[in-house]
């Protein structure tokens, strides 16, 4: 009989246990089962997260082809690029007010899970590489979507960072690295948003499902981190519906004509399974079915929603999501007059969201060679210059391109990853962008005056055989159906370019830290790098990059200066920082704060982002920005503590342009935590020895208990200690036979406890 489990929300009195188990699953693929007799109607999930994709027709299929009209958002590849809290919220707002209109009361996103490596064929629905930008942002979207009565359901939790294997394939990863690197965007979105749904991930971890994972749903979700809502299965995520509520899942998608249910309850009646759990986990679904009835009959939208002005806001939230990476000669922006030639069937054809089930069915679709011949005061020519579907002599369309290219004064190149390459369901085999667009793209430049290459991509692609070439790159990776006119936007300068990179654009695919284990094999995938992922890595170990995590352009510039720190409590500072905008045109700029040191007992990362805050300003407008660093700024995970510690000791607070370009540092001394470790038997000859407050009397004893060997204050005696350093205790006194009186040792424990347990609580 499994136990240990609280009620935290009322249940319907008078349910059987049938009805309540029926709570426990879906009634289709996407509502959950309703009890009219309790009061308690349908809840109708539909899948984000950068629209509304809720399915035409009877719900008894997956359908995800068939979608009524909804606007599609910029994607979370772009959103993470902006570094703006502001633009993820205003997309959850909108998205809100469309699913309520269309009779949806959840909609699933964001996705925070984290950029492990560029091949990932999901990473257009992630926002990053870092999990504080992926979290503020994941946060800022549900505030924003759950304001407007519409539940979010954050995902995928946990380690789901490929689509290889991703039903089965075990996240084999540390503690340390799951703490640090992949849990805390989930852990900020619920305990600052508090979204409506978890949603878990369909991959083990450490050999368990995700699904009936007890640790991560229970242990962390909801003891540590006080998670109140339902946790709900990817869709087809549960191995064992019985050990999967025991764990902690609460809803079970899609239906599956009551299999689940009747497993819950044979095995609460065959004794197997305390029906406690069924209680609170239906209990959870039902207040869920309360929330939404009461969101739906009072704030519902009259008349649906306005697909202009959700048009409108599409394109503007996209244009501050773009990437300027390189800008030689002020190529651009463009002049009105000037002569462009538009090269490339992305143009024509947008490449705007990625494939799979977030798949929108766009109210419109907006191209960025249209909107460019609005903007431009000339005629615009434009050459496909590459089949997209492999059709076609691309050398004839190759040399039309270069003909074209040799009479204008700029050749603008639209080039990216067709959407069979970026889907959910399988990763990428390459970074390299087709072969036919790279040839395109250099016989293009050899030939034109000034070349722009617009890029539309999820995943991060590579600039390598072409990049030296052109003069301006800008990466619009996929900006949401209004991604041509915010492009255009971009390339004409009616808006200034102010999106950051999210993830690192590398030289070399095996640079990339996760290179040697992703994606894995035989079922089982290693985080080898541990918390050396991403920009961790690439700086630390000192890799060259193309543009590195944080890098953008702006057709105006900044200045950093008068950077100050200074401590506001034993482990806590404060930053202030003066920006000023030195060019002549406005513009938004993010002053990325990173942390560096070499305090404490294991290695840290070269720098690690800790804040940031993005900031508009004029012309001439000089702002002073501050900065509060909390605990989490300055502490690591403690495996051996089972907590965050703040070593005592100095902090370098960096302002940096990029994860490699730091503009300004300043030092700060923290006292940090007070803390003795922990000292038993277990322990190392090591720990014991460098133990402050045993280990000199240990040193002292030695000389007496073991008086054949080398005094331990000598070399030689010192030597020989070392060489049995990392030997636990308990065996060097076995080893060493009555030499060691284990009474006194003992006696050492207990004194190590008293002194650790006096220092914690100290206040």
């Amino acid at each position: 009989m499994l136990a240990g489990v609280t009620d935290t929300h009322p249940l319907p009195a008078g349910l059987s246990l049938e009805q309540r188990a029926s709570l426990l699953s879906g009634q289709d693929f996407w509502t959950t089962t309703a009890l009219d007799e309790a009061g308690l109607p349908a809840v109708v999930l539909t899948d984000g997260p950068h629209g509304v994709r809720r399915q035409e027709g009877p719900f008894d299929t997956i359908g995800i082809h068939r979608n009524v009209p909804a606007t599609c958002f910029p994607p979370a590849v772009a959103v993470g690029s902006s570094w703006d809290p502001s633009v993820a919220e205003r997309i959850g707002t909108a998205i809100g007010r469309e699913a309520r209109a269309l009779g949806v009361h959840v909609v699933l996103g964001p996705g925070v899970n984290m950029k492990r490596s560029p091949l990932c064929g999901r990473n257009f629905e992630y926002y990053a590489e870092d999990p504080l930008l992926a979290g503020v942002l994941g946060a800022a979207h549900v505030r924003g979507q759950q304001a407007e009565g519409v539940g979010a359901s954050v995902k995928h939790f946990a380690a789901n960072n490929q689509e290889t294997d991703r039903m089965r394939v075990s996240a084999d990863v540390d503690e340390r690295t799951l703490r640090e690197v992949y849990l805390p965007a989930f852990e900020r979105v619920v305990t600052e948003a508090r979204p409506a749904t978890v949603m878990c991930a369909y991959n083990k971890v450490n050999g368990v499902y995700a699904s009936q994972h007890r640790w991560l749903l229970t242990e962390v979700l909801r003891d540590e981190w006080g998670f109140d809502g339902v946790v709900v299965s990817d869709w087809g995520a549960v191995d064992d519906r019985v050990a999967a509520l025991a764990a902690g899942l609460d809803l079970q998608m899609p239906g599956n004509r009551g299999v689940g249910d009747r497993r819950v309850v044979a095995a609460v009646r065959a004794g197997e399974l305390d029906e406690a759990f069924v209680d609170v986990s239906a209990a959870r679904v039902a207040g869920l079915a309360r929330f939404v009835g009461a969101a739906a009959g009072s704030s519902g939208v009259a008349g649906g929603f306005d697909v202009d002005a959700h048009h409108a806001l599409a394109r503007e939230l996209a244009a501050q999501c773009a990437v300027l990476l390189r800008n030689e000669r002020g190529t651009l922006p463009l002049l009105r007059d000037a002569r462009v030639v538009v090269v490339g069937e992305f143009a024509r054809t947008p490449r705007f969201q990625g494939g799979g089930s977030s798949n929108v069915h766009a109210t419109r679709v907006e191209s960025a060679l249209d909107a460019v011949r609005a903007l431009a005061a000339a005629d615009v020519p434009f050459t496909p210059g590459f089949p997209l579907d492999g059709a076609g002599d691309a050398a004839a369309l190759r040399e039309e391109a270069v003909a074209l290219a040799r009479s204008a004064q700029v050749a603008v190149v639209f080039a990216g990853q067709g959407e069979a390459e970026e889907s959910e369901g399988s990763d990428r085999e390459t970074l390299d962008l087709p072969a036919v667009q790279v040839e395109l793209i250099r016989a293009v430049a050899a030939v034109a005056p000034r070349t722009v290459v617009v890029l539309s991509n999820g995943g991060m692609v590579s600039l390598e055989g072409w990049h030296d070439e052109v003069d301006a790159v800008l990466e619009g990776f996929l900006l949401g159906q209004a991604g041509g006119g915010a492009l255009a936007d971009l390339l004409y300068g009616v808006a200034n370019p102010s999106g950051h990179l999210a993830e690192t654009i590398p030289l070399r695919l095996g640079d990339v830290p996760s290179s040697v284990d992703f994606p894995g094999e035989q079922g089982h995938v290693r985080y080898g790098e541990g918390v050396l992922m991403g920009y961790r890595g690439f700086t630390t170990l000192d890799r060259p990059v193309r543009y590195a995590f944080g890098h953008g352009l702006s057709y105006t510039t900044f200045t950093t200066s008068d950077l100050q720190v200074v401590a506001t409590g034993e482990d806590t500072a404060r930053l202030s920082v003066t920006v000023a905008n030195t060019g002549d045109r406005a513009g938004k700029h993010v002053v990325q704060v990173y942390v560096a040191t070499s305090a404490g007992p294991v290695r840290r990362p070269a720098r690690e982002l800790r804040a940031f805050t993005p900031v508009v300003l004029e012309p001439g407008e000089r702002r002073t920005v501050t900065v509060d660093l909390d605990r989490r700024a300055f502490a690591y995970w403690d495996v051996r503590e089972g907590g965050w510690v703040v070593p005592p000791g100095s902090y370098t607070v960096q302002i940096g342009a990029s994860a490699v370009d730091v503009v300004a540092s300043a030092t700060v001394t923290l006292v940090g935590d007070d803390l003795l470790p922990a000292l038993t038997l277990d322990s190392s000859v090591e720990d014991w020895l460098g133990h402050p407050v045993v280990g000199p009397d240990l040193l002292e004893g030695f000389a007496g208990w073991l008086p054949d060997l080398p005094p331990p204050t000598t070399a030689e005696g010192l030597g020989m200690l070392r060489m049995v350093g990392s030997m636990p205790m308990r065996r060097f006194v076995a080893d060493m036979g009555a030499s060691v009186p284990a009474d006194e040792l003992d006696r050492m424990v207990a004194r190590a406890a008293t002194a650790r347990a006096e220092r914690v609580a100290r206040p």
